[in-house]
């Protein structure tokens, strides 16, 4: 049996709970999935380079679907983009020998009741609507990183997951790799003190020309691209910049438009402050005050929003200086060594992917974590890959790492970050209340008007 494959016991366990629903006459979907070959069927909405890069004309290695198809198998594929969906198209049985169904509109994935699993790589502003559609047709779900463009789709997403029960898995992938759990496991131990303060590096977001106004390419659907967006002209500029070789309002560059995203805060962000939060111990609380020391913006603001459609909008530059009840600090900038600093009352560490370096670290040679440490951290299990995981909590139907609840406090303090960067002032917040405190103007950018047919239900 392949490391990857679901233990075979489980899936006959699952098999035989499915028999007996329809042996009672029940209509819901079993827990767990239920599918001939023992593997569950995936459908993808979204097929863009987080899916697989190939799908996108590069030759490049990155994407979660290499992954994905070695735990399941992919029996439909969606974008809004043709060319994307048709190139999933063809990877998919190349991986598989069998062709999946190719779709552009994902309702048909959501309604079929022969997929046990959604995994979503969408732009960001589509994530929560997708994602809750999906929970309440009775399916499992992979999401990508950031889950929610607003803390008000993240209330919605973690009281959806709750009534359905649905397993979310949140593409967060650095809480499953063993160099942060180990930063964590050093922090839990002791090994620099009481934790006083958190920072974390991430990049500021990327600047553009002036975007002329052009056609959308053939085969984009540009009105589904937008979905719960405004309606706006398309607008792109070949050049050499980026995996696409262009700066646009679309493809890989949405990242850089507040519509569809929230800049570097919740793209490096959502993996970054994510670990922070865990380390910090926050993950079932948040801040009390957001403030931004420095902030800017590549085109002027006013009450919250730009006023330039034609060039990219989100923070290129930044410290924001975050504060909870107990005392302790978290800064989030754009300048210094990519990766999160954890400074406590006997030292400090500095971890970012592949690198782990500090005294306590230099220390663990002669003095290794207690046995079990990374496990304990890992909500004692083993520690496996991160796909790996969200398919045993499949099966098992455990909560996976990156759950839906604590994903969306440490992403509320991303929003939190980039409302008060779009402001430009200080944001104060009840996190038992989910409330700004004061400020009506900031308490109305936790949600975001949706347009007309692309409502959230839930």
């Amino acid at each position: 049996m392949s490391q990857f494959e679901p233990r075979r016991r489980d899936v006959l366990k699952t098999s035989l709970l499915w028999a007996g629903a329809i042996t009672l006459g029940r209509t819901e979907r079993s827990p767990g999935f239920v599918a001939a070959n023992d593997r569950p069927r995936v459908g993808a909405i979204g097929t863009g380079s987080r899916w697989c890069q190939k799908a996108t004309g590069l030759n490049g290695p990155w994407g979660t679907a290499p992954t994905f198809r070695k735990l399941g198998d992919y029996t439909a594929v969606c974008d809004a983009d043709a060319f994307r969906r048709n190139k999933a198209s063809e990877l998919v049985k190349e991986w598989s020998g069998k062709s999946p169904d190719v779709l552009a509109d994902y309702r048909v994935i959501i309604d079929r009741k022969d997929i046990d699993v959604v995994h979503i790589t969408t732009p960001d502003h589509w994530h929560a609507k997708i994602a809750i559609e999906a929970m309440k047709a009775g399916k499992d779900v992979y999401c990508e990183k950031p889950m929610t463009l607003t803390i008000d789709e993240g209330r919605q997403m973690c009281a959806v997951a709750r009534q359905t029960g649905r397993v979310v898995q949140i593409g967060t992938q650095q809480r499953s790799e063993r160099t942060f759990l180990k930063a964590i496991a050093l922090v839990r131990d002791g090994r620099i003190g009481k934790l006083k303060k958190a920072t974390c590096a991430i990049g500021g977001a990327d600047t553009s020309p002036e975007l002329p106004v052009v056609a959308a390419p053939q085969g984009l659907d540009w009105n589904l691209w937008l979905g719960p967006a405004p309606q706006v002209d398309f607008r792109y500029l070949a050049g050499k910049h980026g995996e696409t070789k262009s700066w646009s309002r679309c493809h890989y560059e949405f990242r850089w438009w507040y519509e569809y995203s929230g800049g570097k805060l919740t793209d490096w962000g959502a993996h970054h402050v994510d670990i922070a939060t865990w380390a910090m111990e926050k993950c079932e609380t948040g801040p009390v005050s957001v403030d931004p020391l420095k902030i800017e913006h590549p085109v002027p603001f006013k009450d919250g929003y730009p006023t330039d459609p034609s060039r990219y909008n989100t923070a290129t530059a930044f410290l924001i200086r975050v504060r909870y009840a107990d005392g302790l600090e978290l800064d989030i900038r754009h300048d210094g060594e990519n990766g999160i600093r954890l400074e406590g009352t006997l030292g400090e560490i500095f971890v970012s992917r592949g690198v782990l370096r500090g005294k306590a670290v230099d220390e663990l040679k002669t003095r290794p974590l207690p046995s079990g440490a990374l496990e304990k951290v890992y909500k004692n299990r083993p520690v496996v890959d991160h796909i790996r995981n969200f398919f045993d909590c499949v099966v098992s139907r455990q909560e996976p790492i990156s759950d839906v609840w604590s994903h969306h406090r440490a992403l509320t303090t991303c929003h939190l970050a980039g409302i008060a960067a779009r402001l430009g002032r200080t944001v104060r917040w009840n996190p038992a209340a989910e409330a700004v405190i004061e400020d009506s103007q900031a308490q109305a950018l936790l949600s975001r008007e949706r347009r007309k047919g692309f409502e959230i239900e839930v």
